[in-house]
């Protein structure tokens, strides 16, 4: 059995050299998309639409972010992997077999592998051995069998350049918030990190944080990989988040323990590298029995070192829902903002999240006024030429 990193060279040879010929089933940004758009909110904790809109719609496809992005987000945030021919696609699994159609392909029944991820020996269809064109031919299905089901089969996988695409032509500033999956090296010493950051200044993703160029065009770069992060420090100032997994998991690349990169002598370390961190909920606030439990110090401490803090992952169900919360979304949300202070949340449910700010801390007059004066703009350039 091959490890899942090795088998990308022999796979991917011809990526480097022609890239990808395949025409997006998403338009590319549009020459006439708006030049005086709203801006990105910033004066409360920021929405972050996890894989889109995905409590709703199947995650990570083009439906599930336009759902986001009409529902209020202020973020859409995907996971990238690539294909066979190279391409960077946004997919979470590193298999395709629990959120595509696959098992009803019977043409590719022969491509099911087993690979060791992560040290662990894994069996399925992995992206990793299909093209683009055939991934394209798959239609993506809700992850979880209590959610709506009405739109299974509707969507195909995208690829990282039509979810800029739909993020630049949103009628109002939205971020994108990209996670460095599962880094390889292609041949002649090409990085998995070099692709990505490619695509993202050749879209004019540039700027620190709060910068003119950030804010004009927002990103956040996650991992879960510190070396990763450490690696595209040298190749773009754009704003990075470290992602920090449960207790009892190492970090991915660099086999560390929890206890060691939640310590203030690595937050030091690592704030050289990222403006924040994205621990999973349950590790800021531990659970026992479904209820929570006395916080850490983790926020204060991150606040501390001018890290900023965006947890992971609130979904609406009762079954996610931790008891204190009375089966209430906004309780958790009124919780966390308020309570343990973090600067920005992933939901699965963008427009819960929306309302809730909406009602708890609306947009200020000023936010207001200047809608008001964009849409007059729009209107008036539509008859300048008159």
């Amino acid at each position: 059995m091959a490890s899942i990193q090795s088998c990308f060279v022999p796979l991917l040879v011809l990526s480097v050299v022609v890239g990808c010929v395949a025409r997006p089933l998403y338009p590319l940004p549009s020459k006439n998309a708006l030049t005086e758009r709203q801006p990105l909110q910033t004066s409360r904790p920021y929405n972050i639409a996890h894989r889109g809109s995905n409590g709703e719609i199947p995650e990570e496809t083009a439906a599930a972010y336009m759902r986001a992005i009409e529902e209020g987000t202020d973020f859409i945030e995907t996971d990238i992997l690539s294909s066979k021919d190279g391409v960077l696609i946004c997919f979470h699994d590193v298999t395709l077999d629990e959120t595509t159609d696959i098992s009803e392909h019977k043409e590719f029944a022969h491509r099911k592998r087993t690979y060791e991820v992560q040290g662990v020996n894994m069996t399925g269809f992995f992206t990793v051995d299909f093209t683009l064109e055939e991934l394209k031919s798959l239609r993506v299905n809700q992850r979880y069998s209590f959610r709506d089901q009405q739109h299974n089969g509707k969507f195909t996988i995208i690829t990282f350049e039509e979810f800029i695409s739909i993020a630049l032509d949103a009628s109002r500033v939205v971020g994108i918030y990209p996670e460095i999956k599962n880094p390889v090296k292609w041949p002649g010493g090409k990085k998995f990190e070099d692709k990505f950051v490619e695509m993202l200044k050749k879209y004019g993703y540039e700027g620190s944080y709060m910068s003119k160029e950030w804010l004009k065009q927002p990103v956040f770069i996650q991992s879960f990989a510190p070396s990763s992060l450490v690696y595209i420090s040298n190749m773009t100032n754009s704003p990075k988040i470290f992602l920090i997994d449960d207790v009892t998991i190492p970090t991915q690349d660099t086999n560390q323990s929890y206890s060691e990169i939640t310590s203030d002598r690595y937050l030091d370390y690592i704030k050289e590298y990222v403006v924040g961190i994205g621990p999973w909920k349950d590790t800021i606030v531990p659970v026992v029995d479904g209820y929570c439990q006395t916080p850490t110090d983790l926020v204060a401490r991150a606040h501390a070192h001018d890290l900023q803090v965006h947890p992971y992952t609130y979904r609406n169900e009762n079954l996610f829902l931790h008891l204190n919360f009375n089966q209430d979304p906004y309780e958790e949300y009124d919780y966390w903002f308020k309570t343990i202070g973090v600067d920005g949340l992933f939901t699965d449910f963008t427009g819960s999240l929306h309302h809730y700010q909406q009602w708890a801390t609306p947009l200020s007059k000023e936010d207001d006024s200047r809608e008001v004066l964009r849409k007059i703009s729009a209107l008036i350039s539509k008859y300048k030429f008159f």
